[in-house]
């Protein structure tokens, strides 16, 4: 899968990511963003600054100099997703807008997605719980 079809990154992400690696990590490192069990809704994002980065089967994202990769498993749960970062007068944070999550946390930091559709003809697959317990 490329790096288009998982994710994109706004300008404004993409100078932050610098900025930050620059800043916490090794300058020009790219960015790994992982998708965890946990959080108060199920699924976590993690991001950390991957030296070793980019690995067999990481999607790789570009945008004005700053790189962000991501693995297989966690592309799933982020097809289609944008990153961005915003400043107000009251925080300063990475943004997620993904189009699979069903539900998310106050913070934006976790988020749910829909095991699979219910079946109407089988009453126990009618739930929203996340994939946090993947078969």
């Amino acid at each position: 899968m490329s790096g288009a079809e998982v994710m994109t990154i706004t300008a404004m992400a993409a100078r932050i990511i610098q900025e930050k690696a620059d800043r916490y990590g090794t300058p020009g490192s790219p960015l790994r963003v992982k998708v965890v069990d946990g959080g108060c809704s199920g699924m976590s994002y993690h991001m950390e600054f991957d030296p070793h980065a980019p690995r067999d089967g990481d999607a790789v994202v570009e945008r004005d100099g700053a790189t962000v990769v991501v693995d297989e498993h966690s592309a799933e749960y982020l097809r289609g997703s944008e990153l961005d970062f915003q400043r107000t007068l009251m925080e300063q944070r990475f943004v997620w807008t993904n189009p699979n999550a069903t539900g998310t946390c106050g913070c934006g930091e976790s988020f749910s997605v829909l095991v699979s559709p219910p079946d109407p003809a089988d009453p126990a697959s009618r739930n929203d719980r996340c994939r946090s317990r993947r078969p």
